[in-house]
């Protein structure tokens, strides 16, 4: 009898959906691939089409939905809430519950929803199941999730701090202590996952105890087009005095704001080409970017009190040398040393870019989420 040992991760967004299929047997990925431009002209007209040009994808290359060695599937799903802390097998009723979960992610748990629906109906026999942004965060302690507002209001409207790219930090944390060739346990480890968007977190022993994105992903650390912290008044200000209206304002701040508010762009080899033109902007742009990564590094040391390792990871923290010497630089203080040399060299894999002589190790670590949600997907499938 064939073993089911395959899962295939589906990863739904607003106009695309990922998948990646991992056989947890031998760690290999027998396919891959993106449906983009849903619902424009020349794409997949809605997501249902775009998951049934997955099973199409997928059947052409003899790996189909009907496949025996298909164990499960695993669905990004990118707010929780408070109730959803784990990996979970999807039900009517858990549908029900990520579907009132909307207002907290307008954007992205639509998308999700109509993800699982369609999948289920393609293979209603399987297991099926939901892993969360937000879970790896919910152990953050009251004191770091709690915004200081009126306790009630927030209570009845949800409003704490929930964090997201929860996969890729559960993920990376993991892999640094392995790194260190140390159990997760026994690590203290800040994770900078810097990509388009960007978030930081620290995980005091494999727990994430503080993080820096909040309710939504907008808060923290400055991204490509999102301005991650600012005053709140800003908001106040900018409908009195210019008159903007709300969803203008969450335009700004989402869309036209980070690094291509700043300077026009958000892809950090453009920034660094333009710096070297001596584009001032370019060079604003970079200097606002690594100073907030600075503040968070110095805040989740206080936090963790004892840091084992700097991990960087995604797109900008896998591959720009400039952003990891520029955010870490004159640290010695706090027992951080990069090796420049170490750090220069561009390779695929996890490595340690520190001096020896470092008492915090620095490393970059290639993220792979969906790994982890197929880890944690087979785990409960398997149950």
């Amino acid at each position: 009898m064939t073993a089911a040992t395959r899962v295939l991760v589906l990863n739904s967004g607003s106009s695309s959906v990922k998948y990646q299929l991992l056989d947890m047997a031998d760690g290999s990925r027998p396919a891959s691939g993106v449906v983009e431009r849903i619902g424009e002209e020349g794409g997949a007209a809605d997501h249902a089409e775009a998951l049934r040009q997955v099973a199409r994808d997928l059947d052409g290359q003899g790996l189909g939905l009907d496949s025996p060695r298909l164990a499960a599937v695993g669905h990004r799903v990118v707010h929780g809430g408070t109730r959803f802390t784990g990996p979970t097998l999807i039900t009517d009723e858990v549908v029900e519950e990520i579907e009132k979960l909307v207002p907290l992610a307008p954007l992205h748990n639509p998308a999700n929803i109509t993800g699982i629906k369609v999948a289920r109906r393609l293979r209603p026999d399987l297991p099926q199941v939901a892993v969360f942004d937000t879970a790896f965060h919910a152990t953050i302690p009251e004191a770091a999730a709690r915004y200081a507002i009126d306790a009630a209001t927030a209570d009845r409207y949800g409003i704490r701090r929930y964090g997201f790219h929860g996969t890729s930090h559960a993920y990376v944390s993991r892999a640094t202590a392995a790194l260190l060739g140390r159990e997760p346990a026994d690590a203290n480890v800040i994770v900078l996952h810097l990509g388009n968007g960007a978030s930081a977190s620290a995980v005091r022993g494999g727990v994430c105890v503080d993080t820096s994105m909040g309710l939504t992903p907008l808060e923290g650390l400055v991204m490509g087009t999102r301005s991650g912290d600012v005053d709140p008044a800003v908001v106040f200000h900018l409908e009195r005095v210019a008159g903007m209206r709300t969803d203008e304002i969450d335009a700004l701040l989402n869309k036209r704001s980070g690094l291509l508010g700043l300077c026009g762009a958000n892809d950090m080899r453009e920034i660094g080409r333009r710096m070297g033109e001596g584009d001032a902007a370019a060079r604003l742009a970079f200097d606002v970017y690594v100073h907030r990564l600075r503040r968070y590094v110095g805040a989740f040391t206080a936090v963790l009190g004892r840091v084992d390792a700097i991990a960087f990871t995604a797109g900008v923290g896998e591959n720009s040398a400039a952003v990891r010497a520029a955010a870490l630089r004159d640290l010695e203080g706090l027992g951080i040393a990069l090796d420049p040399v170490h750090n220069a060299v561009r390779a695929s894999g996890a490595r340690l870019v520190s001096t020896a002589a470092s008492r915090v190790a620095v490393a970059v670590v290639p993220t792979d989420e969906e790994f982890e949600i197929a880890r944690d997907t087979y785990a409960l499938a398997s149950a």
